[in-house]
């Protein structure tokens, strides 16, 4: 095994020497010892030379073919936008009597069963939740739903992601034993935790798994599952997130508790409808697909918002937001309130961001949103910080060589936060559009967390799965899904790991070799441009994973153009058959194209509202900037 990280990379030694003086660390990352390295990275080749940049983005429209039945007076653009998501005339008023019916989560019956006797004997149920977003919405509208059904004994405990990890562990089942329940009720975990079930169910606790993500060719033994993406399970809704899941077991719990007469059913309907903004909260930001019965669960969430009915928590997080919750829309959620909540989890303890969901006044929910906050800038300049080391080693690893990308990345700083090195992973993954992953230290003395993102067609838990499969011994624990995942490493195996992990995404080839596509929906009329139809495109969704925002393209004539912070270009434009001037924004961008000649710009955008002081005017949100 090489002794030294610039072994490793044959012809590259000279490039990592030229950037040593500037990057010390870099050089001295010993690939068997990654847990006393200051810094160390891998980019993963299969025979062709990389660069840090993406390739040329190539832009095309999405076709849309109108469908017979929409409403004569729906606006053609966004008719338009529609038809190119294959949405029905029966799609665009979602409704809660169109959702998928309860009755088909046979899973969900089966634990409201569990859950019913429960209440029936008067045990202790504790909710174990996850230290996101999701599994905190999860947690807090398990807890105060039970609460609110007569149950008299309920708790939650969340693991602290740096001390426990993820899901139902061993060293949780311990910590969950002291506080004395009958039963345990996972919540967007638990379908991956065989040691921690059998642990639990040692322990004389009985466990109802409720979880959506991927199982393992071996389930828990808890007594109940439910989770639409086990095999057995017949429920079409697989792209539930986990307090979706869990919506649906309390549901299901409303009903049968009403069948045994001990609640009224309008009332056990009332009880869980009044969730729904923490369905929303949690469905928008774990970014799963936003199927029609996940739409359903956003808008209904986002109507309550919109009419007050929204609790204090929430309400406190759009506050310090600086967002109108009357106009809630679902980029207020995954932009501006999930953050705040996640900083929680990313780098204390998730009890502090539930405690928030779960506050009953207006006055304790504002101070624990104060906090959140606090904790969200400190998490923005962590990850700003990160994001600026893991671009220098990009950079230094492919600098010079080609125009083609690697295959897959695999970075790693001693430095780095294990809370924060998702985020990371994603920013590198869209600069690059390749699968990478990311680690940092872990609590355990040795040991590696991880966390991957990817690229349209490759699909990293199955990637992960593969690599544990083909190397049993060489992944701790992993879990994930389609678009992201999370795993534990010996920190002596990280060089393995990289050559495992390359060797699975390269099978992929069709999807690497696919260029980056950017879809949008056509061009818009000057007369399009402007107010109006930026409300009418905002309240036209929920968009989201699977159902994306409109995005239009048009060339413009730039008038003015500056940098914002250093970070962000401001531009002002024309449309070439509107009078006036339209302000424009790209985030993230602070450099104009190459070959733009000072006037024309072809320019990708979503048409938004800007609010600033009492006033809104339509403004574009660039994603892409070209010459003309």
């Amino acid at each position: 095994m090489p002794t030294n990280a610039l072994d490793n990379l044959g012809g590259r030694s000279r490039l990592l020497a030229t950037v040593a003086p500037h990057f010390a660390p870099l050089c001295v990352a010993r690939v068997g010892d990654a847990s006393t390295a200051a810094g160390y990275w891998f980019c993963a080749r299969s025979g062709a030379d990389v660069t840090a940049s993406r390739a040329p983005r190539e832009i095309r429209r999405r076709p849309a073919q109108l469908p017979d039945g929409f409403p004569a007076d729906l606006h053609p653009v966004l008719q338009r936008v529609y038809a190119a998501r294959h949405a029905g005339a029966d799609e665009l008023a979602p409704a809660l009597s169109q959702m998928i019916p309860v009755g088909a989560f046979v899973g969900a019956l089966a634990a409201a069963e569990r859950l019913a006797d429960a209440r029936d004997r008067g045990e202790r149920v504790l909710i174990l939740g996850d230290f996101d977003a999701d599994g905190a919405t999860a947690t807090a509208l398990c807890v105060s739903c039970l609460r609110a059904m007569g149950f008299e004994d309920v708790v939650y405990l969340v693991p602290n992601r740096i001390e426990f990890g993820y899901g139902l562990s061993v060293a949780i089942a311990d910590e969950a034993a002291k506080l004395a329940p009958a039963l345990i009720v996972t919540v967007d975990n638990g379908i991956s935790s065989i040691d921690g079930v059998r642990r639990a169910r040692q322990l004389g606790i009985d466990v109802c798994v409720t979880d959506h993500h991927l199982p393992g060719d071996t389930l828990p033994a808890a007594s109940v599952i439910a989770n639409p993406n086990c095999v057995d399970e017949s429920f079409p809704g697989k792209h539930l997130a986990g307090v979706g899941v869990a919506f649906y077991v309390l549901a299901a719990l409303g009903r049968t508790l009403a069948a045994r007469g001990r609640i009224d059913a309008g009332r056990a309907q009332t009880i869980v409808a009044g969730g729904l903004d923490l369905v929303a909260l949690g469905t928008v930001a774990d970014l799963v697909t936003l199927d029609f019965n996940n739409r359903i669960l956003v808008a209904e969430g986002l109507a309550r918002m919109r009419a007050g009915a929204a609790r204090p928590g929430i309400r406190a997080l759009f506050a310090v937001a600086g967002r109108s919750i009357q106009g809630a829309c679902a980029a207020d959620l995954g932009y501006a309130v999930a953050p705040r909540l996640n900083a929680a989890g990313r780098l204390t303890d998730m009890s502090m961001g539930i405690d928030c969901l779960l506050a009953e006044d207006d006055q304790k929910a504002v101070r624990l949103a104060a906090k959140l906050d606090a904790l969200n800038v400190e998490r923005r300049d962590l990850q700003a910080k990160m994001e600026a080391e893991a671009r220098v080693y990009v950079a230094a690893a492919t600098r010079g060589l080609g125009a083609a990308r690697d295959d897959a990345y695999c970075l790693f700083d001693a430095g780095w936060h294990e809370g924060v090195v998702g985020l990371v992973a994603s920013r590198v993954k869209d600069q690059v559009g390749r699968p990478v992953v990311a680690f940092a230290p872990a609590d355990r003395p040795g040991m590696l967390k991880g966390s991957a993102r990817s690229i349209d067609g490759v699909h990293i838990r199955d990637v992960v799965a593969a690599v544990a499969a083909r190397h049993p011994d060489l992944i701790g624990t992993f879990g994930g899904h389609a678009m992201a995942a999370g795993l534990t490493l010996d920190a002596q195996r990280l060089d393995a790991f990289r050559d495992a992990f390359t060797h699975e995404v390269a099978r992929h080839k069709d999807a690497l070799a696919g260029p980056d596509l950017l879809w949008t929906d056509g061009e818009l009329a000057g007369g399009d441009i402007g107010l109006d139809l930026a409300e009418t495109l905002r309240n036209g969704g929920p968009w989201g994973q699977g159902f994306p925002e409109p995005m239009f393209e048009n060339v413009f004539e730039v008038v003015d153009h500056r940098v914002l912070k250093a970070a962000h270009m401001k531009l002002s434009v024309c449309h070439p058959d509107r009078p006036g001037v339209t302000d424009a924004i790209a985030f993230n961008q602070p450099d104009l194209p190459a070959g733009f000649d000072g006037s024309a710009m072809r320019i990708i955008y979503r048409l938004d509202i800007n609010e600033y002081r009492a006033r809104r005017s339509a403004q574009l949100v660039v994603e892409h900037m070209q010459s003309a």
